[in-house]
């Protein structure tokens, strides 16, 4: 009875607790996370506000290209930062759900009802979920809006530059007037910016303008210097050179124009900066100082790429076989053309801070693009070339035909009032011809390098070999990689330069990283370039740490501790294997692909090697039985079927094994597995050689025995223990037969003793007189001379059979040892 009563207590008090336990996480589950959606609100209602007023900002930006596209940039960072609020109720929202598929559906009609707290609980969450997908909405709304002020943004720019290139401007006598007038007074206007600005920097900023310019005259020098130290006889042409191959004339080219230009760019890229640090500049001075500077580092990049390309004092340099006097005129015309745009650049730079007259910058723009237009056609109408008979040969068709197109296309856009067009066509021309042209020079160069040896003959070629004495076959592979990165780099440079000149702001490019950064998705599939390269990279570095995990454990570790040769090649190609395995694993993780996406290209992968690749799978396996079980190593002397040699290389496909012929045969693990394979040094390389040696009838045959054993005794090789042994086989049909058998520590040197014994036995039997028997072999008998047919030729026969007889019985006897008895001819 007591302990019924104990029973009773315990169980009410254990239900007790268990109410109170559920009550209490009822109470941890249903209070609402007030901070998280008070501070999501927050966020969202700041991200709006920003919204606004970004959005007034583009209203005010309406005609600035580059300010449209900062305004794109901060709309897609607030997109995505509106993301990450979203976001940030997921934990809480899976929460509820699961707490509310525990507590299930309300109790329908007639049924019994809930406790009050499950019905207290469940309302809370309701209200809570509900709360949270209120916000979530406004998140969304305001995604949206975003969105849509992005493909605004879009239309916008698009509008504008179709506006620049289309606007037509009245072209007429009159306009020649209007601009003659506003040219002399906006030149009055420059004449008294500039002159007060000089004024007031020798007033008071002469000595920071100067030591500014020093600065900058030093960061120039520095290129030059290191450059002329660097790269020597690349940094300008030699005149005294014969014959310079197509790379040298390419690296010099390259390397005189890069080193140049970017000498001059640090000059004037300093001087801005200095300039404009020390505040000896203003507003108006600062931005047409910024269009000259940008000015002459284009003419001159045009001029000294013209000078490398055509060469015209060295016609031994030139990349391009055009005649002395053609390359003097394209020189000229290039360089002329170069000028032309980058006066028209400057001019309308200068106009725009001075606020002159459209006319002037039409008139401006109309005379320079026509100039350009002219410039270009001449280029065209040159001829460059010269035929088989000595007479001027024109450019190719294609190319004359797309340079004529491009300088009437110029005049006549210009002619029609489309000074925008002409414009950008012709600046175009300049700008974007020098990039492609500096593009090809630096894939004409890739291409040189990658000829096999190219790398080699160069100047940092043979320094680097003096360096690290590398070999020419690694030299030759450094080349092939070294073409590869320049190719490489041309386009990383080369590309986003021709964007930008093509009127895409860096900020286009921003995005178009940010995309290929975070992927793209095709159907349930998140493709990112980004991921893809990162898991590139970490396979590469995952690869490169097990092979030299394998170097080090091989070399220091197991040759330290005196390991089997076989054993250490199972050890590193197990660590080997598996490394590669891990970092593949890591590469697939890190590029951000989820595996179970491929469960159906497994399934049929698995159906494909069950079907199609039983081979290959059990070559695999077989592989990894014999790395496993190790019942022969690299090093070892094995008999496979008819294949008899040392193993070189065990993989999980196939060994190698190498012949005494040095033929290597690649024998399919399986084949090793599934039949019977002799190793001769499997445990170590002791082995019995076997020797046959064939005695004739007639001979002593002790003797025989006596003198093969005492022969193979003699032999420094051959082990004493086991000993020796010389074996009465067999009673041949031609000859007594004995075998020779005995011991060697080292077996694959068998050959040698082999060699030795029977060089011996051939000594020893000559100088016993024992006989080796052959097989009767055919000779030719010359025929014997004609007897005259009579008596005395019967005589004869007798008398030749008698002596050799006696002759053989002579020989037998001599042969015989003393006092032994004479055995029976017949």
């Amino acid at each position: 009875m007591l302990f019924s009563a104990v029973r009773r207590i315990g169980a009410t008090l254990f239900i007790l607790a268990a109410v109170l336990l559920s009550q209490a996480v009822a109470q941890d589950l249903g209070k609402a996370p007030a901070g998280v959606i008070a501070d999501q609100q927050e966020v969202i209602t700041s991200l709006s506000a920003k919204v606004d007023a970004l959005q007034k900002k583009m209203e005010a930006s309406a005609e600035d290209d580059a300010g449209l596209v900062d305004i794109r940039l901060q709309l897609e960072q607030l997109s995505r930062e509106l993301l990450q609020s979203g976001v940030a109720f997921r934990p809480r929202l899976t929460e509820i759900n699961t707490r509310l598929e525990q507590l299930g559906k309300p109790p329908a009609e007639g049924q019994p009802p809930e406790p009050a707290v499950v019905t207290s609980e469940r309302e809370s969450l309701t209200a809570e979920k509900t709360e949270i997908n209120a916000v979530l909405g406004v998140a969304e709304n305001l995604s949206i809006r975003i969105d849509k002020l992005i493909s605004q943004i879009t239309e916008v720019r698009r509008d504008l530059f179709q506006n620049l290139l289309t606007k037509r401007y009245q072209i007429n006598f009159a306009l020649a007037f209007e601009v003659i007038d506003a040219f002399k007074t906006e030149m009055s206007d420059l004449y008294r910016t500039v002159s007060s600005w000089v004024r007031f920097v020798a007033s008071f900023k002469l000595k920071s303008m100067l030591a500014a310019t020093f600065f900058a005259l030093a960061a120039a020098a520095v290129i030059i210097v290191g450059g002329r130290r660097m790269f020597g006889r690349m940094f300008e042409p030699d005149g005294r050179v014969e014959e310079p191959s197509y790379l040298s004339r390419l690296s010099v080219a390259f390397w005189s124009t890069l080193m140049q230009s970017a000498a001059l760019v640090a000059f004037l890229g300093v001087t801005y900066y200095l300039f404009d640090y020390f505040e000896v500049l203003r507003g108006d001075i600062g931005a047409m100082l910024w269009s000259l500077f940008y000015v002459i580092a284009i003419v001159f990049f045009v001029s000294r790429l013209g000078m490398a390309v055509l060469s015209p004092r060295l016609p031994k340099w030139r990349l391009i076989p055009v005649e002395s006097g053609a390359a003097r005129w394209l020189m000229l015309l290039i360089t002329a053309t170069a000028f032309f745009t980058g006066l028209d650049y400057f001019l309308s730079s200068v106009y725009q801070v001075l606020g002159s007259p459209v006319a002037l910058t039409v008139g401006e723009a109309l005379t320079s693009t026509v100039v350009i237009g002219v410039l270009v056609i001449l280029i065209g109408l040159v001829r460059p070339f010269v035929d088989e008979d000595g007479r001027p040969k024109p450019w190719p068709r294609l190319f004359r035909y797309i340079v004529l197109a491009l300088g009437g296309v110029t005049i006549a856009a210009a002619l029609l009032g489309y000074i925008g067009l002409a414009r950008f066509v012709s600046q175009q021309i300049v700008v974007t011809g020098t990039i492609l042209a500096t593009m090809y020079i630096g894939f004409l160069s890739s291409q040189a390098i990658n000829e096999e040896d190219a790398f080699i003959k160069t100047t940092v070629g043979r320094r680097i070999k003096r360096m690290f004495t590398l070999d020419d076959a690694t030299l030759d592979q450094l080349g092939l990689v070294t073409s590869m990165v320049i190719n490489l780099l041309v386009l990383i440079v080369g590309v986003p330069l021709i964007l930008f000149t093509w009127g895409f702001q860096p900020g286009d490019m921003v995005t178009w990283l940010y995309r290929i950064g975070s992927g793209f998705q095709i159907g349930s599939f998140t493709f990112s370039p980004a991921g893809l390269l990162s898991g590139v990279l970490v396979f590469a570095i995952g690869y490169f740490v097990t092979r030299w995990f394998q170097g080090w454990l091989d070399g220091s570790v197991m040759a330290r501790g005196k390991v089997d040769a076989g054993v250490r090649n199972s050890i590193r190609l197990a660590v080997g294997y598996a490394g590669v395995a891990i970092a593949g694993l890591i590469a697939v993780s890190a590029a951000g692909i989820d595996l179970s996406n491929l469960a159906l290209v497994a399934g049929a992968l698995s159906l494909g090697i069950g079907f199609g690749l039983q081979n290959v799978v059990s070559n695999f396996v077989s592989g990894l039985i014999l790395l496993a079980e190790r019942p022969f190593k690299v090093g070892d002397w094995i008999v496979a079927g008819q294949v008899s040699g040392t193993v070189k290389k065990i993989s999980v496909r196939a060994t190698e094994i190498e012949t005494f012929q040095r033929q290597s045969v690649i024998l399919p693990n399986s084949d090793l597995i599934n039949s019977a394979v002799g190793n001769w040094t499997h445990r170590n390389k002791l082995g019995r050689v076997d020797i046959k040696v064939g005695v004739a009838y007639d001979s002593d045959v002790k003797r025989a025995h006596d003198v093969l054993l005492d022969i193979v005794r003699a032999h420094p090789m051959i082990l004493k223990n086991p000993e020796p042994f010389v074996l009465f086989a067999n009673f041949g049909t031609a000859a007594l037969e004995f075998e020779i058998r005995f011991f060697l520590a080292d077996v694959t040197g068998s050959n040698a003793v082999q060699n030795d014994i029977r060089f011996a036995i051939l000594e020893a039997f000559e100088r016993e007189h024992i006989d080796i028997p052959s097989t009767p072999r055919a000779h030719d008998i010359k025929p014997a001379e004609k007897w005259p047919a009579d008596d005395e030729q019967a005589e004869a026969l007798v008398a030749e059979v008698e002596e050799a007889r006696n002759k053989r019985a002579d020989e037998a006897a001599a042969r015989r040892k003393p006092g032994r008895k004479k055995t029976d001819p017949e």
